[in-house]
């Protein structure tokens, strides 16, 4: 009869062979992947938020009741420890608009939309002038060009630019309209079928000092086939709203075992812009990191480092709960705490994960890449991507020299004519991506979580800049006003 054998090395330490051992990251995974098919929760929260909520607007009523309904949310999946991080922000909201265009004397309206942070009232009447892609070239070769007059570009890259042409925000071609003396800038949108996009002009979540506004593709486009034969003109009036807002982050806690003070956050942000439900962005990326924390309580999974889920507000008018939740861990002491973060945005069905530039982590990314194919090797291919990049919640982390991740998505094409527009609604999401992010992105946080090592390290203040540097991001930055360099 096979006995257990106890081994007696002092009075005081006693190791027992058959005693239990955690699970090895292989069944973690299993566990992981049986209890997101078994029982995932994000379509169907999302579509219960949507349908009692409706949009999820920072600062507005809506806005709100989505901080309590996550938070309520978290509770009932069992975590004890849920808090919310309240802060007070300038916000803003839209009024009315009225954009019209054509020859002098003869304008006529233009279907169009605010884009956020524009004045609280405007009224202008002005020639307007083709600027092409609005990037610095396009300027430095007609500096004058728009002086007093309303800029016209186009909101991506259009076909035919010089190779190298930098795709800039819409916030930061805004920045160097007004630079350049615009009294106005009309935004063309990339998306066939006349829709309209918002989303913020302002660099940095504060009033821009000029009417921003998007038109349709096919109007913008005709509006550039006028311009060269003739002069055309544009009025804008608007009104809005801009004020002190309250806003809650809303985070959930589960306290590593090992290395309690050393933080892994996955966060997403659960606000949208009121135009739509803002089904896509991000509620498939907010609602995705609910259920991977259901998922973490559900299985009782406790990673050597704390794990915090995080609901972001703010994130679409510039980032404001994420820079809220730096700064204050700059103030208190615990930035340093803080090791690695996932951002969840506009994420699904993913393919792999990104290595946030670092292209050291990506050896550590490969191998759980491995381990997360095994489990399914028809959706996840274990690609891994070397960018970086701006403009998401992942940023005030990763300007305080913090690695982070995110999902490789693998979404419908046809679903980012909706981005940011009021087409953004429930029947663009898709079921089954919703749970493949759940299941992936749980198995890679639970391994950067429980890594003996992690993929990569903080940087200090001056590979910080040499990494933004590297990847060409110090002028966005400086455009923003988050380049802290001299030089």
């Amino acid at each position: 009869m096979k006995k257990t054998l106890c081994i007696l090395f002092s009075a005081a330490l006693v190791f027992t062979a058959c005693s239990p051992k955690a699970d090895d990251q292989a069944t973690v995974f299993k566990k992981i992947n049986e209890e997101v098919l078994a029982n995932s929760k994000a379509y169907e929260t999302l579509g219960e938020a949507i349908e009692t909520i409706g949009h999820r607007l920072t600062g507005s009523e809506n806005g709100a009741q989505a901080e309590q309904y996550t938070y309520d949310l978290l509770k009932s999946y069992g975590m004890t420890d849920v808090q919310f991080q309240p802060f007070e922000v300038e916000s803003w909201s839209r009024g009315n608009i009225d954009v019209q265009i054509g020859a002098k004397g003869k304008l006529e309206t233009v279907p169009a939309v605010t884009l956020a942070h524009s004045p609280v009232s405007a009224d202008v009447t002005a020639e307007i002038v083709d600027m092409g892609n609005g990037v610095d070239a396009d300027y430095e070769a007609r500096p004058d060009a728009v002086m007093g007059k309303i800029a016209l570009v186009y909101i991506g890259t259009l076909p035919d630019s010089p190779k190298g042409t930098p795709g800039l925000h819409r916030s930061e071609k805004t920045a160097l309209a007004t630079k350049y003396g615009a009294i106005g800038i009309i935004i063309i949108n990339q998306v066939d079928g006349g829709v309209l996009l918002t989303g913020t002009a302002s660099v940095t979540g504060s009033l821009i000092p000029i009417p921003a506004v998007c038109i349709g593709k096919e109007d913008g486009m005709a509006l550039k086939e006028s311009l060269a034969a003739k002069s055309q003109f544009a009025s804008i009036k608007m009104t809005n709203q801009s004020g002190l807002i309250k806003a809650r982050n809303v985070i959930a806690t589960i306290k590593g075992s090992e290395f309690p003070d050393e933080k892994i956050i996955v966060g997403g942000h659960l606000d949208s812009w009121d135009l739509s439900t803002g089904a896509i962005d991000n509620g498939i990326g907010s609602f995705a990191v609910l259920d991977m924390a259901r998922t973490f309580q559900a299985l009782n999974l406790k990673p050597k480092r704390t794990v915090q889920f995080v609901m972001f507000m703010g994130e679409e008018e510039g980032l404001l709960g994420s820079r809220y939740m730096v700064d204050e861990a700059i103030k208190n002491g615990t930035i340093d705490q803080i090791k690695y973060v996932m951002n969840q945005d506009m994420s699904g069905n993913p393919a792999g994960f990104g290595t946030g530039g670092r292209p050291e982590a990506e050896a550590f990314f490969k191998a759980v890449g491995k381990e997360i194919m095994a489990i399914d090797s028809t959706t996840y291919t274990n690609a891994v991507s070397n960018g970086a990049g701006l403009h998401s919640d992942h940023q005030p982390f990763m300007l305080q020299g913090i690695p982070y991740t995110a999902p490789s998505s693998r979404l419908d094409r046809a679903i980012y004519g909706c981005y940011h527009a009021d087409c953004d609604s429930f029947d663009l999401v898709n079921k089954e991506h919703m749970v493949n992010n759940v299941r992936f992105s749980s198995m890679m946080l639970y391994a950067l979580a429980n890594a003996e090592t992690l993929p990569a390290k903080k940087l200090n203040d001056a590979e910080t800049k040499a990494f933004l540097e590297g990847h060409d991001l110090k002028l966005k930055l400086q455009i923003g006003g988050d380049w802290r360099w001299d030089n």
